[in-house]
């Protein structure tokens, strides 16, 4: 195999850029061999543009082809974590579109399908690409930062009107969509605070649901982060700001360190503030610190192209997955605990989530969902539509 051929699942928003991207020739070890969707119009857009583009009208056809050594599935939530299995039951390489799932007992039948595959599971976790938060993560891998005391990540500029959320039947209902904000835009986020930081042990959170907007599901919450060795954390989002804020903030014993604007500001201290106020005699007594200008490539790196180059690698040679699909199960975690404890108030135990209640939880807001009460029908967890 020189390039790998793969399949799109799904030609809506992503599934369109993913395959412009590759038709363009931007993923060199890579090249399209067929597309899939459930809604004809889709099909015919495909065929319009790319005349010679083996196309599906669903996803087991293309799975069973023999045209596609692997897959991305870019459908609608609800659908990745079957669609992934599937694929493996068929011998396919997959990469999953962020989130891995909408619940984690779907995902761990996911990872559990991966496992028993001899093939490679990545996920779309573009993020990870971005240098500047490679460099972070280099940082505090080296110990560059001390002792992590507090983490707060204000996360509020992706504004979403109302338009938005009516611009699609399946959009911010429990029903197709599976939430709002945690599960829509801030996938890469929490899987960056994990990636960089570690997974909390506990979380406590308050959520707003439809607090700015006609919808049932989250756009407003503020959760509270806690590690067993004292790190603390704030989690801030919301799509009802403008123009909003992305700042990352960590407060840390050699000082604090902001990433903002794609900027990375280290207020270093020359010694840690532990081994100060073990010396220090002043009652006023600070570390001498020292403001840093981080180096470190502010593109933004190469997003999902970079990840689709590093997936075609680690298929073709066997290498490192940069985002493997099995840890999407982290940051879904920490969003349906955020969910979890904004429902019933608890501070829920990270460590040990309690999987089925949290799942019970979900299909009793699916079968009070508005789409649910306007169909007058039973809403099954998989999405009608790619």
């Amino acid at each position: 195999m020189e390039k790998v051929r793969l399949g799109v699942v799904g030609f809506g928003n992503m599934g369109t850029s993913h395959v412009a991207n590759i038709m363009n020739g931007k993923v060199p070890n890579m090249v399209v061999g067929a597309v899939c969707d459930n809604v004809p119009a889709r099909l015919e857009a495909v065929k319009a543009k790319y005349p010679d583009m083996p196309v599906f009208a669903n996803a087991t056809d293309l799975f069973k082809s023999g045209l596609c050594d692997a897959v991305i599935i870019a459908t609608p939530h609800y659908d990745h974590p079957s669609l992934a299995i599937e694929a493996f039951e068929c011998g396919l390489h997959v990469i999953t579109e962020k989130p891995a799932g909408v619940y984690t007992m779907q995902v761990k039948e996911m990872n559990e399908a991966a496992a028993k595959s001899d093939k490679k599971f990545g996920i779309m976790y573009n993020q990870r690409t971005n240098p500047v938060y490679q460099k972070l993560r280099q940082m505090i891998q080296r110990g560059d930062l001390g002792h992590i005391k507090r983490v707060t990540w204000i996360i509020t500029n992706w504004y979403r009107p109302q338009a938005y959320h009516d611009s699609s039947t399946w959009r911010s209902t429990w029903a197709t969509e599976g939430g709002g904000a945690l599960i829509n835009q801030n996938p890469h986020q929490l899987d960056l605070w994990q990636w960089m930081f570690g997974m909390p042990d506990r979380i406590w959170a308050r959520v707003g649901f439809g607090k700015y907007y006609d919808i049932e599901v989250d756009d407003d919450v503020m959760a509270y982060f806690e590690y067993d060795n004292g790190t603390t954390g704030e989690y801030i989002t919301a799509t009802g700001e403008a123009p909003g804020t992305n700042r990352l903030e960590i407060a840390c014993d050699m000082g604090r360190v902001v990433v903002e604007n794609n900027i990375i500001t280290f207020d270093r201290n020359v010694i840690s503030e532990r081994e100060h106020n073990k010396v220090n005699t002043k009652p006023f007594g600070k570390p001498e610190c020292w403001e840093c200008k981080v180096p470190a490539d502010t593109s933004g790196g190469e997003q999902h192209v970079g990840i689709f180059k590093n997936f075609a690698n680690a298929v073709l040679n066997d290498t490192e997955l940069l985002a493997p699909g099995e840890e999407g199960i982290n940051g879904l975690t920490i969003s349906n605990a955020i969910h979890l404890s904004g429902w019933t108030g608890e501070i829920v135990d990270v460590k040990n989530f309690p999987h089925e209640r949290f799942y019970e939880l979900l299909q009793e807001k699916i079968r009070t969902s508005t789409v649910v009460k306007k169909e007058s029908q039973v809403v099954v967890d998989n999405s009608n539509t790619y």
